[in-house]
């Protein structure tokens, strides 16, 4: 099961990156409204926003490469690990979207990372 780790981590890694290229993207479309006039324009505006379409592509890449591990991984090994995404998630928040890490949020980090480090030493 180990062999699969890289393939688990480009998948940690692609979901995180199009987390934050979907945040980017709803940052420049704004609020989104689900007043029922604004509904489709919102929901176009957005889909055609660069950052969210480049997001779902990459989101895409991500549960396709996710479908590969689970082919051939565990449920119980390889999903854990997709916790890693917030951890990435969250770095990158706080340094490119000055969104707050306080110490109960790295606390909270620590604890992701100290499980998913277990879980890959059961293997």
């Amino acid at each position: 099961m180990t062999k699969y780790v890289p393939l688990i981590l480009f998948t940690v890694l692609t979901n995180a990156a199009a987390q934050i290229m979907l945040k980017k993207g709803m940052l420049s479309v704004g609020t989104f409204s689900f007043e029922a006039s604004e509904l489709f324009g919102a929901a176009i505006r957005t889909v055609l926003n660069p950052f969210v379409f480049a997001g779902l592509c990459v989101f895409v890449i991500s549960m396709a490469s996710h479908l590969v591990v689970l082919s051939r991984v565990d449920l119980s090994f390889a999903y854990p690990f997709l916790s890693l995404a917030y951890v990435v998630a969250a770095f990158y928040a706080y340094f490119i979207f000055k969104e707050d890490l306080n110490a109960v949020r790295i606390a909270g980090i620590g604890l992701i990372c100290a499980g998913t480090f277990l879980i890959a030493r059961s293997a």
